[in-house]
């Protein structure tokens, strides 16, 4: 019996030398596996750019292309795929040759450290996206587009929840969660296509930004308690009321209380002489509000947008902007390529009689994105002439707000794979249909339409 209690009590040592003799190979395993990503994110990004789309676009087809529905140099366990899969792990196997056993749980541990940054990286995504939404250039358009992004959530989250459930008897956490992807609008995408035609601060402008803007608080909001759900697996009422309040308050809270902390975060950063005094302490309340959201049973990302809310709202703003940029540019890329990267869009594969309900659900997320967006148009009043069509056209494109979406939908385990890539594919056209879809309907005469005016 001692010698029992002797050989279990060793375990750990057993487990943490074995953790040790392969850890060389794990660092490379990462190494490896950031080239690629930075490759795919790279190219895919330029290629993107020459055709005029956004290069999130490109970093997620990049993913795609070196994940799991191609060329599987990056794939993950937590997806289904094995050690064996992996050529970023068959390459480390030939170089030290490596057992079977070996192999996996290197595997294992470089997954997770790639997860770990990509994690990171959606943090970094919406402290930055915080930052860029200005709170005083939503008064300005105030009533119409709060009714224009209320309008925009509403009916695609619940058209979306319900066909899922009633038309494809999809369960309830999943389809709330595609119900919840449909609802988020790209601003970086629609406001870059505004500013090329001239019409960012036009009437319809300012309307399609504001309500932009306010769909992601929401769309954020939502995700926090969808993503709450996910994680006790159950719909209770009392918990779904407590999520939204707590998120709305925290929200809020964090917004109100930042009136009182930008000053003293201005004093700290003017007082700190050494590299990193701006963007060290931003990144510290970043750091600290995600915990504290994560503390409370909300998503870490909530805390990181509200962050970058606050912060907005400080003299160091455009400084801190430009400091927090290259952070991004480090941290981003790997969470949109491995967004790219888990979906495996064999699932889709027309072919196999098995795939064509995915299929369907894909197409009918498409109609529901586009249409639960164009009707946002016509929720405009007291505006004669307003060209409602481009207000409409300028929500629809979901960018790397719904990839967020679809990446912690896959990570919680909630989506499976046929849903998860059916919300990629929603993703992806409805990115690339807003572009023209903008372009042509600010080309379409109509009476008392905004002039366009010089967005430079």
């Amino acid at each position: 019996m001692m010698n029992s209690v002797n050989w279990i009590s060793d375990l750990p040592l057993l487990a943490t030398a074995a953790e040790s003799e392969y850890a060389p190979f794990v660092l490379a395993g990462v190494l490896l596996s950031l080239v690629i990503i930075y490759l795919a994110s790279k190219l895919g990004g330029e290629l993107s750019r020459m055709m005029d789309l956004p290069p999130v676009l490109g970093e997620l087809v990049g993913g795609v292309v070196v994940g799991a529905s191609a060329l599987h140099l990056l794939v993950f366990p937590d997806s289904g795929a094995f050690a064996s899969e992996s050529m970023v792990m068959t390459t480390l196997q030939f170089i030290g040759n490596l057992t079977p056993e070996a192999v996996t749980s290197i595997f294992a541990s470089q997954s997770e450290a790639i997860s770990i940054l990509a994690e990171l990286g959606v943090i970094v995504l919406l402290f930055e996206i915080g930052l860029e939404s200005d709170l005083r250039e939503l008064q300005k358009v105030g009533y119409q587009a709060a009714i224009v992004a209320v309008v925009g959530v509403t009916v695609p989250f619940a058209a979306g929840t319900a066909g899922l459930m009633f038309l494809f008897y999809v369960p309830v956490i999943p389809a709330v969660f595609a119900g919840a992807a449909l609802t988020a609008t790209s601003i970086g995408i629609t406001s870059k296509v505004l500013s090329e035609l001239g019409y960012l601060k036009s009437k319809e402008g300012q309307i399609i930004v504001g309500a932009a803007v306010i769909d992601d608080v929401l769309g954020i909001i939502v995700l926090a308690v969808v993503a709450s759900l996910a994680k006790t697996g159950e719909v209770d009422v009392f918990n779904v009321i407590y999520l939204i309040v707590s998120a709305t308050v925290f929200l809020l809270g964090s917004i109100f209380l930042g009136n009182f902390f930008n000053k003293s975060f201005v004093v700290v950063a003017d007082k700190l002489q050494t590299r990193g005094k701006l963007v060290i302490p931003a990144f510290i309340f970043a750091f600290f509000m995600a915990f504290l959201a994560n503390a409370i049973h909300l998503e870490a990302i909530l805390g990181a947008f509200a962050a970058g809310l606050v912060l907005d709202e400080t003299d160091k703003r455009k400084e801190l902007d430009q400091q927090v940029i290259p952070i991004a540019d480090i941290l981003v890329p790997i969470f949109f390529v491995t967004v790219g990267a888990k979906v495996d869009l064999g699932v889709l594969n027309p072919i196999a009689p098995e795939n064509r309900e995915g299929l369907i659900i894909a197409v009918f997320l498409i109609v529901v994105a586009i249409l639960g967006k164009l009707v946002t148009g016509w929720s405009v009043f007291g505006q004669p002439g307003i060209n409602r069509l481009a207000i409409g056209y300028g929500m629809i494109p979901r960018g790397e707000v719904g990839l967020v979406f679809a990446g912690i939908g896959e990570a919680s385990g909630v989506l499976g794979k046929p849903l998860q890539a059916a919300i990629i594919i929603m993703v992806i056209l409805t990115t690339f249909l807003a572009p023209p879809l903008l372009r042509q309907a600010f080309k379409e005469p109509s009476s008392e339409v905004a002039e366009p005016v010089d967005a430079g």
